[in-house]
């Protein structure tokens, strides 16, 4: 049956005939790939049900066009032109004929099963869809849509306009089309990628976890303050975010989220760090809140 779907894919779908992109969530993921896949020059239409999500999402990605155009990284034509490829909507009225769905919403299997319920009836008919997940296993979540075939992951990293690559992530019954549109779409949006054998973390998130979960513990048992093992891996590693900075950035729920997920997959070794709980039910979740790890006045 496998075999027969990638036969179907290459006859019906050619990578490089993407035009109209979907991104589906307007959180901090979702709205730098809806700007990476309009700079590209795809038609990109960003769902979010949350009106507030939806007009901060639309005056950030306007505030990092004004910004890449005043630093000449863009100029006032291509920064317009990006502009009139976006589109934003409550609802799913335009996701109608679309050849990639990218669904960028919280790491839980319930709700990106919605979204793709949602989505399967107006996708075009070899549509692809794909996950922004850092952590979930792609053959499950491609098991709860129509296409498990045509379902791949694509990890973006924060922030999407600056960081370089997609882990592109095959599910078991991913086929090589739907690898080579990720593929294509990756590479049109700029960024380089690296093809991942499904595996609980993929590559990048198992590694990162650990260097953060050891940084709490670090920072519990007080063998260095925050900022002092942020500056350390920075100028004696070379990282351009310290660990604690990168976790606020990112969200601390998030990032308990997904160690709870590796802690049950892969063992001990991903056990969150008691200081991190704490963090999280103190509510101190990041800069999205203006405190996490350290503060940011508003």
């Amino acid at each position: 049956m496998a075999r027969t779907l990638e036969e179907k894919d290459r006859a019906a779908t050619k990578a490089g005939s993407l035009q109209n992109v979907v991104v589906v969530g307007a959180g901090i993921m979702g709205r730098g790939i809806a700007l990476a896949s309009a700079r590209a020059g795809y038609k990109t239409s960003v769902i979010e049900s949350d009106p507030g999500a939806l007009q901060s999402a639309r005056a950030e990605i306007e505030k990092i066009l004004d910004r890449s155009r005043e630093k000449a990284e863009i100029d006032e034509a291509a920064a317009r032109a990006a502009r009139e490829r976006l589109t934003y909507s409550a609802t799913y009225d335009v996701v109608k004929g679309a050849d990639l769905a990218i669904e960028a919403v919280p790491e839980s299997v319930a709700i990106k099963a919605e979204v793709y319920r949602n989505l399967a009836p107006l996708l075009a008919p070899n549509g692809v869809l794909a996950t922004n997940t850092s952590s979930l296993s792609i053959t499950e979540l491609a098991a709860t849509s129509d296409r498990p075939a045509r379902f791949l992951g694509m990890h973006f990293f924060n922030p999407v306009h600056r960081m370089r690559l997609v882990e592109l992530v095959r599910g078991l019954e991913t086929s090589d089309q739907t690898l080579a549109v990720g593929e294509q779409a990756s590479r049109t949006m700029g960024k380089e990628t690296v093809l991942v054998r499904e595996s609980p973390g993929f590559v990048t998130s198992r590694i990162n976890v650990l260097i953060g979960n050891e940084a709490f513990a670090m920072l519990e048992s007080g063998v260095a303050s925050a900022r002092d093992i942020d500056k350390a891996l920075k100028l004696g590693l070379n990282h351009p975010m310290g660990p604690f900075e990168l976790v606020d950035l990112v969200g601390l729920d998030t990032r308990l989220s997904i160690l709870e997920y590796l802690h049950r997959t892969l063992g001990d070794k991903y056990r969150p760090s008691p200081l991190l709980i704490q963090y999280v039910k103190a509510g101190r979740l990041g800069r999205k809140v203006g405190r996490g790890v350290y503060e940011y006045p508003s």
